[in-house]
This record gives C-alpha cells, structure tokens and sequence, in this order.
C-alpha cells in the first residue's frame, strides 16, 4: 500500500491506520510488501468486483468518514452477495483531499473496522495518494463461490418468479431527505430512511443461500426498474411487476401515502442493495424459509415472461406509464 504525498506522514498512517486492518489476513503481511498473496481451496472459484465512489456524487462531502467508508465496502459486499459469494478480503484505493487530515482518515477506518467485524473480512492491500479534489474512493473486494455456482443476471427464465428482499425505496427518500426535499414525514421516519440511504443492509447471507435456487440475480444499485430490466434484458426475457406487491416500509409507505408522486423516487431511485432475483415457481417455498431462517424478507413482486418487455401494473392490472428508470452513471 503506497502513496505519493508526505511520505513521513503517509508511512504513519499505513502502519498506524491501516495496517491493523490488514491483521486478519496472512497474505497481506501487515501491508509491507509490494503486493498480497491468496489461495482458495479446491472446489472454489473467486469472485471479484469493485465499486467507485466520488465526493458530490456518490455521497454529500459533510457526511462522517465512518459512514463513507462503511457504505463504500458494503456496496461492495451487496456484488458479491448477488453473485451468491461469501465475501473474504478487499484492496483500497483512496485519492484523499487537502480536507482529509489524520483524525478524518483515522475516523474513515473506524467505519471499515467496524464492518470487518461484522462481515468477516480484512484489508488485503492497496494504495493511496493525494488529489485536489474531490475525494475519491475505490474498493475491490474478493469473494468465493463454489465453481460454477455463480449466480447470474443473464440467467432468468420465463415462468420464473421475480422477488426482491428486503423493501424498497427507501435510499431514495432518503437521499431526499439530506437534500432537505422531503419535509412532511415524522422525525422518527425521516431518521429511518436517512439511515437507509446511509448506511445499506447487503444481503451477504442470503445471497449465497439462494445458490442451486435462484436463476437471475442482480443487486438493486441503480433503481427497481433499471435493474429489473438488466435482468430482463441479458437474460432475453420480459417481466410484469405489480406495484401492489412490492415492499415498502412503515416509513416509505407514510410518505408516498401523502404524497403519491414519491412512487417514481421508489422505482427509480437507487442505492437500495437489496437483491432482486427469479426463480421457478417450485423452489419459492424453500426459499422463503431459508430466507426467513435469515431473517430476511422476501416478497414476490412479478414473473418472467416471453415478451421482451417490462411491464408495471396498478392495482386494477393497467400499466403504468413511469418516467423515471433508474440513475445513470454517464
């Protein structure tokens, strides 16, 4: 793990901040070396992804470092949970600003220890150097999975069932509400979906337990309908959605009772990383106790048809016409 600022300073923080992160996994060898080394075991194939994020787009720059960090590697876990994997390590790059002195870089790696407790992975390695602006941030994270065993967005079936976990739209009204744009709901509801969009619940568990159950599986990061039609459209598939049947929570369902145009923000808004799956109609029974064994809901919201189109129906079976479709990177 290398930097090209205040090399005094820089080898102070990668042994005094980050090093300790790194304690859990032999193959890092505490960041002194020029890279890190891994094994899986036989039977297992590994499972990579990384996620960018960026200051002023992917967070506000006044939110706590531990929170940017801790969203950062969980939206990173929420990939490898869609592709039914375990996750086991990560690589860091950080590009920190002038604003980003030892105390706030410290604090962002309190917000990673505290998730490496809680899902079980380490710091393997990485790098980190300084910019003028903004703050930048990028994770690898590492994962296993039995070979062959991957679960794929390319792989839905017509007949299959689409399910998410978990409810809906909840990130986006609460992205909302740190913009200050959404000042009619309870106190206590606001904090629950600030928090939501904050701070995201991968579903690390259930991912791997829908493996030899679900055919497609994708995680719900740009919005229900843009990742629905992912699905949709590298399996060569259709769906029909039924707004009635998905999920939302006390605090989302509060909202768009009072102001109904909020149902665009839950289609389309993203950073949900619940997942979003099908599977036959014969396995759903099994899922939903393994799902409940998990403690995570499961809602069956549509089906998998052979019209290569996405469909959204009302209560009384009329399509709806939505303007929004999910966010865009480009």
């Amino acid at each position: 793990m290398t930097a090209d600022f205040d090399r005094s300073g820089e080898f102070e923080v990668i042994k005094n901040i980050f090093s300790p992160l790194s304690m859990s996994a032999p193959g890092a060898f505490g960041l002194t070396d020029d890279a890190a080394v891994m094994s899986v075991e036989a039977g297992f194939e590994l499972v990579i992804t990384k996620d960018a994020m960026v200051a002023g787009v992917h967070f506000l720059e006044d939110d706590k470092p531990e929170n940017i960090a801790r969203k950062l590697l969980r939206t990173n876990l929420s990939d490898i949970a869609a592709m039914g994997a375990k996750p086991l390590s990560y690589l860091l790059a950080t590009a920190w600003t002038d604003d980003c002195n030892q105390d706030w870089i410290a604090r962002f790696a309190n917000g990673l220890v505290l998730d490496q407790k809680k899902y079980g992975v380490s710091l393997l390695g990485g790098d980190t150097v300084k910019t003028p602006g903004p703050l930048t941030l990028s994770l690898t994270l590492i994962g296993k999975v039995p070979s062959g065993q991957s679960l794929r967005r390319n792989a839905a079936k017509v007949g299959d069932l689409l399910c998410v976990s978990g409810t809906i739209g909840d990130a986006a009204l609460g992205l909302m509400v740190a913009r200050q744009e959404l000042k009619s709901i309870s106190e206590i509801n606001a904090k629950f979906l600030l928090n939501r969009y904050l701070l995201p619940d991968p579903r690390v568990s259930l991912g791997p337990a829908l493996v030899g159950l679900a055919n497609g599986c994708l995680d719900i990061s740009d919005g229900l309908l843009a990742d629905i039609g992912h699905i949709v459209a590298q399996s060569k598939t259709g769906a029909i959605i039924h707004r009635s049947e998905i999920p939302l929570s006390k605090a989302a369902f509060a909202a768009v009772d009072m102001r109904p145009e909020l149902w665009e923000q839950i289609l389309g808004g993203g950073d949900d990383y619940e997942l979003a799956f099908t599977l036959p109609r014969k396995n759903l029974t099994e899922t939903l106790k393994k799902a409940e064994s998990l403690g995570v809901k499961v809602t069956v919201i549509g089906e998998i048809t052979h019209e290569p189109e996405m469909k959204i129906l009302d209560d009384d079976g009329i399509e709806l016409q939505v303007n929004s479709t999910g966010w865009a990177h480009f």
